[in-house]
């Protein structure tokens, strides 16, 4: 028979095929938590920077564009449209805010955001 003709190992070959085997699989489940680890460092830089493709008005602004200002979450975005909407309603249709300065009248808002978001905004 086919079976006869191979040769069954014994005991000391089959730890030293065992050991063999453990070495590779250990080393190459190094090689790739090393590799997996070089990849999330490459890729976890967070940006310093907030990109926007055009300037912002923060008269007409719908809320979703307010609130990718920079400091300006989504409270500061909903104060700036009621400020915006109380201010109308009282003067008519005017504009509630001329200069980034007038967004200091919105409670919650400093002359530090101002200063972060006064490069995003357009005034028109």
């Amino acid at each position: 028979m086919a079976a006869d003709n191979f040769k069954q190992p014994n005991e000391a070959e089959k730890d030293r095929i065992q050991s063999f085997a453990f070495v590779i699989a250990a080393s190459v489940c190094i090689l790739f938590c090393i590799g997996f680890a070089a990849l999330s460092l490459v890729g976890s830089q967070p940006s310093q920077e907030t990109e926007l493709e055009s300037r912002i008005n923060p008269n007409d602004a719908p809320l979703a564009s307010l609130v990718r200002l920079p400091g300006v979450g989504i409270g500061r975005a909903e104060a700036i449209m009621a400020y915006r909407k109380g201010f109308s309603e009282k003067n008519g249709n005017c504009r509630a805010f001329e200069t980034t300065d007038d967004l200091q009248k919105v409670k919650g808002i400093g002359p530090k955001t101002v200063q972060n978001v006064s490069e995003w905004l357009k005034f028109e």
